[in-house]
């Protein structure tokens, strides 16, 4: 039925887009210490505050200064709400933090954002990620 549906629009599935693969992994960054920079956040905001500018400032430097190295942008959000609700707030300040790296002249191929949530992983859950904060993390170079 789908098939003679996407036939009679006249869509072939050759036609239909592909998703591009990332071209870099975020695994572990969260285990990282060197070149790690921390944004907090007020509760329930994702408007990156001025107080974060010198730490999201000093996270550009770095990144600009060593141009081979992907940077993983990972958004948490405590007990802000539901788990829905802390994994789209995550999720939104991690997309904010890009978008700020990326106005400062940050190549988007280099940035990768996640949302990190303790309540899908027994693993984070168990490491107490940071709440309310984004982290930037400068990968190792390849």
């Amino acid at each position: 039925m789908i098939r003679l549906t996407l036939l009679a629009l006249g869509i072939t599935l050759f036609a239909l887009p592909t998703l591009a693969q990332p071209r870099f992994s975020c695994v572990g960054a969260e285990k990282l210490e060197d070149d790690v920079f921390s944004i907090a956040f007020p509760r329930g905001s994702a408007v990156i505050p001025e107080a974060a500018r010198s730490p999201l400032a000093a996270a550009i430097e770095a990144a600009l200064a060593e141009p081979d190295r992907n940077i993983c942008i990972l958004g948490h959000a405590g007990q802000e709400g539901g788990a829905t609700t802390s994994i789209q707030l995550s999720a939104q300040r991690a997309r904010a933090v890009t978008n700020a790296m990326a106005e400062r002249g940050i190549v988007a191929e280099r940035l990768r954002s996640e949302a990190r949530s303790a309540q899908f992983s027994p693993s984070v859950r168990a490491a107490e990620p940071p709440s309310r904060t984004v982290t930037i993390v400068l990968m190792p170079p390849p």
